[in-house]
């Protein structure tokens, strides 16, 4: 599998990540067909937890993206946060995450590292990244 993103995207994300002190979040809206994925917009969400340690996306603010993007004719193709201080892997509450939302998960830490993961069943697929 294969998650296609723009350069500029992705260094928003990284770029949020470094200067925050708590974990940023958000979704990838896009594209996908089999095994490749193309980001076409990226919406950060305030992480209502205000913690270092993990995310939770606001509720509502979700859902207006969601209708965003829908109403642009666009999908959920993923899922984006920040780990501070620990590697872009996912974490045990990732995975829980994962399981409700089957979609990429692409994370960066504040060192500009990232990977991004699918679950499928009970094992982690990590998922190429090709910058454009």
């Amino acid at each position: 599998m294969m998650m296609v993103i723009r350069g500029e995207d992705l260094k928003r994300i990284i770029k949020a990540a470094e200067n925050s002190r708590i974990e940023v979040c958000g979704m990838l809206f896009g594209r996908g067909s089999g095994e490749r994925i193309e980001v076409e917009e990226v919406r950060f969400i305030p992480n209502r937890l205000n913690s270092a340690e993990g995310f939770e996306m606001e509720p509502l603010e979700m859902v207006k993206a969601i209708d965003d993007a829908e109403a642009m004719g666009l999908q959920v193709v993923g899922i984006f946060h920040s780990h501070l201080k620990c590697p872009p892997r996912p974490s045990g509450r990732d995975l829980k995450g994962m399981n409700l939302w089957p979609v990429v998960w692409l994370i960066v830490d504040d060192m500009g590292n990232y990977g991004a993961y699918v679950l499928e069943g009970d094992k982690i697929r990590e998922v190429k990244v090709k910058i454009v």
